[in-house]
């Protein structure tokens, strides 16, 4: 069940964030402009590329393979860009009794293809630098005459291999200092408790991963980006932060507004596009990390055919939230089948009143995160796109419609705007982000 009083009530929201997730979404912004200082300091701005690999492998876990997949997304078909998941893992044996166990990721492993070589580049990529299979992974690929480069933390046992292989070293920017967080209790962190090897992972970490990895990708050709693209996205960050902040009031706050939906439902999050698939894959993963709620990507027009079973199953129709003769006593509420397509939509919108979606919806064409003298009208950010939109759609978004509207089943669209692709990325999964760990902390107390 959810609360929404607590969504309301920024005091309260501060105690439940027991992990200070929205503390470091909204330092996004500002990790991005780091990393991006620090990877310039690194060497980057002295990269002397001969021209582009031929394929990008991007190797690690958790949201730096979420950095791998949307760093696809932005590239297209110009490059091949393949995230490389673990492929195993081992035990890690303790060094002390009395310690807690290692974190299981530590001890994951790593293959590169039989096809890779001195033409292709591999990226290794960890917020921790302790994982010893990434380790063996920079060997084997220096073994093979890969270029590499590798970004985690100064000092890490991954950072020093990194120096033993010839690697670029890229430093991992960390989240802000929490040392005065207040101490875990038994309704503190999810699972930290109960899985101490299975830690929570930073939400932000994903912006320290995907900023070093574009900055290279935009130097050696891979990804076509504006000269000035990274920077606006930091912007973008900012922006949506401000937007999506905790005392802003619901009916303001998109986030909250998006999590107040979600409750109660099980959603199917559809995407037009490489990038807003990228986006929803994120929210997917996010909805479970942060929240504990279940939740479906699929990339339009194949999410019709692959997910059809779900309205004409229990959870379609069927699924009356309102049936009169249910015991709202003893019987709790039911759940029901709910669908957000996230959408890219850089045409103009249509002049006249009553047009727009709202405050916000799009913004406007100028620069990214600027806003109005009162700071209270944030320009852009993606927003709830009206049924009765006279925008045209793709037919496979109007099918989508008409597949929602035939089982009664809700279809809420998001879309953002931006002609460039990275910063509607941005746009989505700031937004998405916030919003799964709105729904977490209201759905905790």
């Amino acid at each position: 069940m959810l609360d929404d009083t607590l969504l309301d009530d920024p005091a309260a929201l501060r105690r439940a964030d027991h992990d200070r997730a929205l503390l470091a979404l909204a330092g996004s912004g500002a990790r991005v402009r780091t990393a991006l200082r620090l990877a310039e300091a690194a060497g980057l701005d002295r990269l002397r590329p001969d021209g582009r690999p031929r394929a990008v492998l991007v190797a690690g876990h958790g949201s730096a393979l979420t950095a791998a997949e949307m760093l696809a997304a932005l590239a297209g078909t110009a490059s091949l860009v393949a995230p490389l998941p673990p492929t195993d893992a081992a035990p890690v044996p303790r060094t002390d009794r009395a310690t807690a166990p290692a974190v299981f990721t530590a001890g994951l492993a790593w293959q590169l293809p039989g096809w890779a070589g001195p033409l292709d580049l591999l990226v290794i990529s960890s917020a921790a630098g302790g994982e010893r299979g990434l380790v063996a992974l920079a060997e084997q690929a220096y073994a093979r005459g890969c270029a590499i480069v590798v970004t985690a933390p100064e000092g890490s046992p991954l950072a020093e291999a990194a120096l033993q292989v010839r690697a670029l070293p890229l430093p991992f920017v960390p989240s802000a200092d929490t040392s005065d967080a207040p101490a875990d209790d038994d309704d503190g962190d999810r699972g930290r408790g109960a899985e101490p090897d299975l830690p929570a992972e930073d939400p932000a970490a994903l912006w320290a991963h995907l900023a070093p990895l574009l900055a290279l990708t935009q130097k050696l050709g891979v990804t076509p980006l504006p000269y000035d693209a990274l920077a606006a996205s930091a912007d973008l960050l900012d922006a949506t932060a401000v937007r999506c902040r905790p005392d802003a009031a619901a009916y303001t706050n998109p986030a909250k507004s998006l999590a107040a939906r979600l409750a109660g439902t099980v959603p199917l999050l559809w995407a037009e596009g490489p990038v807003a698939g990228a986006a929803a894959g994120r929210f997917a993963a996010q909805l479970a990390e942060r929240a504990g709620r279940p939740a479906l990507a699929g990339l339009l027009p194949q999410a019709l055919t692959a997910h059809r079973g779900m309205f004409t199953g229990q959870l379609g129709a069927g699924a009356d939230p309102d049936d009169f003769f249910r015991d709202r006593v003893e019987e709790p509420d039911p759940l029901h089948l709910q669908v957000l397509l996230l959408r890219q939509t850089a045409e103009e919108a249509p002049a006249g009143p009553g047009s727009a979606a709202g405050p916000g919806f799009g913004g406007a064409p100028g620069a990214p995160g600027a806003s109005g003298a009162s700071g209270e009208e944030e320009d852009g950010g993606p927003a709830e796109v009206p049924a009765d939109d006279a925008r045209p759609r793709s037919f496979g978004v109007t099918r989508a419609h008409r597949l929602a509207a035939a089982h009664d089943v809700r279809l809420t669209e998001y879309a953002s705007r931006r002609p460039e692709p990275l910063h509607a990325l941005v746009e989505l999964v700031a937004l998405t982000d916030f919003a799964a760990v709105y729904l977490g902390l209201a759905a905790q107390s």
